[in-house]
């Protein structure tokens, strides 16, 4: 597809853009903040400076959305319509269970979709709309693709987006389609872990040849709301991920709510205040408990917690210490080590096993975190990779792997498949059914398998997670697959189907192709033959021609004619009903919605501007005036200006505070209209004065020169008289050109307009260079040699001149150029290797 851009998503997003020459990445981790990072930045500048941070939360207002920082700030004051914690919403129902337990702490409302899907209850632009999880996350990826594209300054089209590597494939799809709401082509979905050990493995000089014993490293990611673990074995150019475990809900804001629980009851008892009643309340709550977290994660002493009105005009307070809080957390600290312990099992591998252990995310800086997890491996633990960028910067590596246009180390990795798939069908004119494990836990991804079946017409597929209980999720059906246009053979028999199953990057499971092998005689369709023999040269039964023909040979004459038999692979279509796919009616009116939500927030945009820009041109000028502008205003004119200044900033708060674009275009053209002039006084008055030295500078140079002429200097005693005569001219008629117009310039008052601008100066000074500087520059002409001139003994050197002549003509030798002046000598010969 010519140059790439590439992009990113995860935890609570991960999304990354790229451009041709660019490759960037981004993570989102809930309400916690998301990063978009561009390699290119960083190889420039240096690790982690490629990286812009925000923060994944989206605020509708009565004109615009607001995204990123902007919109958390907003959350407390317009809790109802600003949403986030909603990437784990992707691909699930509004009856799901997890949906359910959820929707009971969010400040705004879910309500259930026409397709059964979660749907995010909002007023925008002061009326009330409906938005599928999809589409927040597109709002999201809109601003991710915003910041990338205005650093990079070019267009991001291409993305990879990281994802929990436990995510299902309803939950892989639901993030494909907000990708593609937004424009995004998503080039890969990219398990957080294994971005996370590609990031640590590609720097690595150390790492052991192909031929020896990997190295084994175990990463550890606890995030703002899930904690993941894996092992991966490294070897030179290599990366291979043996093995993942995982809570999906064991995170920081579970920390967080620890602390809200504990505030919560201490403030009821202690002030009579619920804190739940009010989700105002609750949410500044939660806001001092995370700041309350990080604090203890610092400092084992008794750390204050003060909210000043926080219900009822009530202050309170609170303290909690770092042993508190872990007592607090205890039952929290113990879930630590059944992912552990479960990762351990399923690769078999002993803690002496494993080289290192390398944790990620935010919440692994807790202390008691750590030292959990040191103690289950019984090793010091390692922080080399930046805790809150490392699934940012492996996507970033990867980005820059897919695009032509970087030149990136050679590294492969192999991903494993989460859980267990298999499939199920019925058997052929039977009722029983046959079941098939096709990609085990951990199987090595991405994968492709081929599977025969013998049928005699279309028949059906159903692929599910082989284990419902290890997947975070309430379905356990992955999809159901139809292969149609099967028939019987010619002479009756079941055909040959195969049916290719795959395990995609994005890590979904699907059937990417299906064929029939159809036995055709060769003179009834050569054509299709050629055609078979160019497409499946490896799909031909050897055995069956020859088969065939020694079978009937035993029934015919000898005279027959032996048929021909060629095998034809007839591709058949596959229909496909996924447990979650939007539908391709609606993807496109989402994608129109978002076009239009764009246009809108450009729109008022601009007209924010303009009205800033007003705004900033009141204050700017009313300080000026009573400053530096002072003097270039008379009393009157500054007394009205004064007041036109006022009027409008009244007028801003008023009336103008929602007014279109123009009108603040037009008021900001009327205030220029008096402020303008001022201005340029201002500016003249401290340029003219730096302008006129100049010039004064160079009539002095010019008259001087002129002066030294007249004096007979020997230094322009080669100019002709009547150019210097030039030269003086044009000293004395800008001479007389600056007197006057300092002489009218002295008249006016610093209030009235200039007689004469800087720039006309500079222009007097550029002609008077033009006319004086070639002639006062002119070279003196070069005078030959007194030698070469007269010499006493002129004829008798001349004739040896001519002897010397007479002899290399005598020689036959041409005349040789400048650096051939001696021929004979072998030094020359070497001239002929350059």
């Amino acid at each position: 597809m010519g140059k790439r851009r590439s992009a990113r998503l995860a935890d609570q997003w991960r999304p990354s853009g790229s451009p041709a020459a660019m490759a960037t990445a981004a993570v989102l981790r809930g309400p916690a903040p998301h990063w978009v990072e561009s390699f290119q930045k960083a190889r420039e500048e240096g690790s982690g400076s490629g990286t812009w941070r925000r923060r994944s939360v989206i605020s509708f207002g009565s004109k615009n959305r607001t995204i990123g920082v902007a919109a958390k700030n907003q959350q407390i004051t317009h809790a109802n319509n600003t949403v986030s914690n909603f990437k784990r919403f992707h691909g699930r129902a509004f009856n799901d269970p997890y949906i359910q337990k959820e929707k009971e702490n969010l400040s705004y409302d879910l309500v259930p979709m026409k397709n059964g899907g979660v749907g995010i209850k909002v007023v925008y632009m002061g009326e009330e709309h409906l938005f599928s999880v999809e589409q927040i996350t597109a709002m999201l990826l809109t601003k991710l693709k915003e910041t990338a594209e205005n650093s990079l300054k070019k267009p991001v089209t291409d993305c990879v987006i990281s994802v929990p590597s436990f995510f299902t494939d309803a939950e892989r799809r639901s993030v494909l389609d907000a990708a593609q709401i937004v424009g995004l082509n998503c080039l890969r979905l990219m398990n957080d872990m294994t971005a996370v050990a590609l990031n640590y493995g590609i720097y690595k000089q150390d790492l052991p040849s192909l031929d020896e014993k990997p190295r084994i490293v175990v990463f550890v990611d606890m995030g703002h709301s899930a904690f993941q673990v894996s092992a991966c074995a490294f070897n030179k150019g290599k990366l291979k991920v043996l093995g993942t475990a995982f809570d999906p809900f064991l995170g920081g804001k579970n920390f967080d709510e620890k602390l809200v629980e504990h505030f919560c009851a201490e403030f009821k008892a202690k002030y009579k205040l619920d804190a739940k009643s009010k989700i105002r309340a609750l949410l500044r709550l939660y806001q001092e408990c995370e700041k309350l977290k990080k604090l203890m994660s610092s400092n084992s002493t008794d750390i204050p917690l003060n909210i000043e009105c926080f219900m009822n005009d009530k202050d309170v307070s609170g303290k909690m210490n770092r042993s508190q809080f872990e007592e607090l957390c205890a039952d929290l600290l113990q879930k630590i080590e059944t992912p552990l312990y479960s990762l351990m099992e399923q690769t078999r591998l002993k803690p002496e096993d494993v080289s290192a252990v390398e944790i990620v995310g935010g919440t692994t800086r807790i202390p008691a975190v750590k030292e959990k997890i040191a103690r289950f491996f019984g090793k010091d633990i390692s922080t080399t990779l930046n805790a809150d960028e490392a699934v940012a910067r492996g996507c970033a590596l990867q980005c820059a792997i897919l695009s032509p246009a970087f030149k990136v180390r050679e590294f492969s990795v192999t991903d494993a498949v989460p859980f267990p798939i298999s499939l199920v069908w019925n058997h052929d004119s039977e009722d029983t059914e046959g079941v098939h494990e096709v990609f085990g836990k951990n199987h090595a991804a991405p994968f492709s398998k081929v599977l025969t079946f013998l049928r005699r017409g279309p028949f059906e597929l159903e692929a599910f997670y082989s284990d419902p209980q290890a997947v975070p999720y309430p379905e356990a059906k992955i999809g159901r697959f139809i292969v149609q246009n099967v028939s019987a053979q010619k002479d009756g028999e079941k055909s040959r189907v195969k049916v290719k199953v795959r395990v995609n990057t994005h890590g979904i499971f699907t059937i990417s192709t299906a064929s029939m092998v159809e036995k055709v005689p060769a003179e009834d369709s050569e054509a299709s033959c050629v055609e078979a023999d160019m497409d499946c040269p490896n799909q031909r039964s050897p055995e069956n021609p020859d088969s065939d023909a020694n079978e009937k040979k035993v029934d015919q004459p000898p005279e027959a004619k032996k048929p021909k038999i060629k095998v034809v692979n007839v591709e058949l279509p596959v229909e496909a009903n996924l447990v979650w796919q939007l539908g391709k009616d609606l993807l496109n009116m989402y994608i129109e919605t978002e076009g239009k939500m764009i246009m809108q927030d450009k729109l008022e945009k601009e007209r924010n501007d303009a009205k800033n820009a007003v705004e900033e041109y009141v204050y700017e000028f009313r300080d000026k005036l009573c400053g530096p502008y002072e003097k270039f205003i008379c009393e009157q004119d500054h007394q009205n200006f004064l007041r036109l200044l006022t009027e409008t900033e009244d007028w801003l708060y008023e009336e103008g505070e929602d007014q279109a674009k123009q009108a603040y275009v037009d008021k900001l053209e009327e205030l220029m209209k008096i402020g303008t002039p001022v201005k340029v006084r201002f500016q003249e008055a401290e340029e003219r004065p730096k302008m006129f030295e100049e010039l004064g500078q160079r009539l002095q140079h010019y008259a001087k020169i002129a002066a030294d002429f007249r004096n007979k200097d020997e230094k322009y005693n080669h100019i002709d008289e009547s150019e210097m005569k030039k030269v003086e001219k044009s000293v004395n008629e800008v001479m007389e050109w600056m007197n006057n117009v300092m002489n009218a310039q002295a008249k006016k008052s610093l209030d009235q307009d200039p007689v004469v601008r800087a720039q006309e100066i500079k222009a007097k000074i550029k002609e008077l260079n033009n006319a004086c500087e070639p002639i006062v520059t002119q070279p003196k002409p070069k005078i030959e040699s007194p030698k070469l001139e007269r010499t006493p003994n002129g004829p008798n050197i001349d004739k040896k001149e001519e002897d010397l002549e007479g002899k290399n003509n005598f020689g036959a030798e041409p005349p040789h150029q400048n650096g051939e002046c001696y021929p004979n000598e072998k030094s020359s010969v070497n001239m002929d290797l350059d």
